[in-house]
């Protein structure tokens, strides 16, 4: 073969091979980027903090009758799936300079959802559960997480017997629709399916008042004069959501038969006019939680030490 022939049998090897060149060396580019990518990503993530509650220990076991004798008053705060969930940690704070108070707070699936360590005013849960005053924070998954066998305790139940209210704050347009139709499917709802409505069941503790009068059901009992615990619910959803035929009939229910003014056990805190997280103005937006705060430390009888308002 002459000289000229191989040396264009060499260039023409040469040529095809370059597109598997270029793509074995694009391939490497591609991969060193993705690993650069991943690497910023697990940095940025760490920086912010944990994503999720995976981290939050389980709470120990409540045995309410191993806190009769405390000396505290206690509050079952919780919060559902609303962006204003977000403000369930300035509640807390707000809260916790009184001493003398004591703080369980649940949190459904969908309102975890804001408290995952996005931003300052987002902790996590775990930091949640580090705030002074919080004795547990609970997911759903805490009502049953190993099988039940007779004598152990059975946690919404506790819960309830444990608190001398409740609040809900934020309480969703799904959350009302489940509390007004009675359903029970997560541990929060259960502990408001199983509340004492009136005032019968549940062993006032020495030294507490709880924040309402008696129920019609308890004059003329032994319980008559004790007062009774409450559930306080603050709704916060889309306006259109709020001004929806469903959730006037379901908050007709909490407002009508089963309000503390007509012999129940809710109280309902309207939502306000405000500009809303998606961005719509108008009624639906959770009342302000400082107003929810005086609301709690009234109806509790916390002392405060801030300045009394001007007249």
């Amino acid at each position: 073969m002459a000289a000229w022939q191989e040396t264009d049998k060499a260039l023409a090897s040469m040529i095809r091979g370059v597109p598997t060149l270029v793509f074995l060396a694009g391939m490497a580019y591609w991969l060193s980027r993705s690993s650069k990518t991943r690497e910023t990503t697990t940095r940025a993530t760490q920086e912010r903090g944990p994503k999720s509650d995976s981290d939050l220990p389980r709470p120990s076991i409540l045995k309410a009758s191993d806190h009769i004798n405390d000396h505290k008053v206690h509050l079952l705060l919780a919060a559902t799936g609303s962006v204003a969930t977000i403000k369930i940690p300035n509640i807390i704070q707000a809260l916790s300079h009184h001493t003398n108070l004591s703080m369980r707070v649940i949190v459904t699936e969908s309102a975890s959802q804001f408290l995952q360590g996005q931003s300052h005013e987002q902790p996590s849960l775990l930091e949640i559960s580090k705030l002074p005053n919080v004795d547990a924070v609970y997911r759903d998954e805490d009502e049953w997480h190993e099988p039940w066998v007779r004598g152990n305790s059975i946690l919404h139940i506790e819960l309830r017997r444990w608190a001398d209210l409740m609040v809900i704050a934020p309480l969703s347009a799904n959350a009302l629709a489940k509390i007004a139709n009675g359903f029970s499917d997560t541990l929060l709802y259960s502990a408001v399916r199983a509340w004492d409505t009136a005032g019968l069941i549940d062993t006032p503790r020495p030294g507490i008042s709880l924040p309402y009068g008696d129920s019609p059901a308890q004059k003329g009992t032994e319980r008559e004069g004790k007062g009774r615990k409450g559930i306080i619910v603050a709704p916060a959803m889309n306006t259109a959501m709020w001004n929806h035929p469903a959730t006037t009939k379901h908050t007709s229910v909490l407002e009508g038969e089963w309000n503390v003014e007509n012999g129940g056990w809710f109280e309902v805190l309207r939502p306000i006019e405000k500009r809303i997280a998606c961005g719509d103005t108008g009624s639906g937006g959770m009342k302000e939680w400082t107003e929810i705060v005086k609301t709690i430390e009234t109806r509790l009888r916390l002392i405060t030490s801030r300045e009394p308002e001007s007249k």
